[in-house]
Parts: C-alpha cells; sequence; structure tokens
C-alpha cells in the first residue's frame, strides 16, 4: 500500500509544526519520496538525530507504506 505525499507532509508537519517541508515524489507510485525538512527543532542535533526524529514521526510506516525516503533536514539559516 502507497502512501499520499499529503499525508507524508501532514506526519511531518505535525511533529515539527514550525518546520518548512518540501516533498518530492520521486517515482509517481507513493513509495518514493524525497522530504527536505527545516526545523528550528534540529539546531544542536547531529545529521543522525535530525534524521531519527522525522523517522520517528512516521510512526514506523518506513519500509511498508514508504519504500524510501531521501531525507534532508536543516535548522533555518
Amino acid at each position: 500500500m502507497a502512501m499520499r505525499e499529503e499525508d507524508l507532509q501532514a506526519m511531518i508537519a505535525a511533529a515539527f509544526p514550525d518546520a518548512e517541508v518540501t516533498i518530492t515524489d520521486l517515482a509517481g507510485d507513493g513509495d518514493h519520496y524525497a522530504a527536505h525538512v527545516v526545523s528550528e527543532e534540529f539546531r544542536g542535533l547531529s545529521r543522525v538525530a535530525q534524521h531519527k526524529a522525522v523517522y520517528a514521526a512516521l510512526g514506523g510506516r518506513m519500509g511498508g507504506e514508504l519504500h524510501a525516503l531521501q531525507l534532508t533536514t536543516a535548522v533555518p539559516s
């Protein structure tokens, strides 16, 4: 089962209300997305910790509804 782009966006935005979230459908199949997430909540966290926080926001859907996520994170400049 695929995940809708809007659902992915909403899940990340719910976990990081201040975030600027950009989702790109990479394959048109609902299984392969790129996400760029910019949030003040990432300040002081390692890149690995930032990514873990985003994956946690997805509630275990990686590997199931969502097959692949090309993730980039950043703090606001």
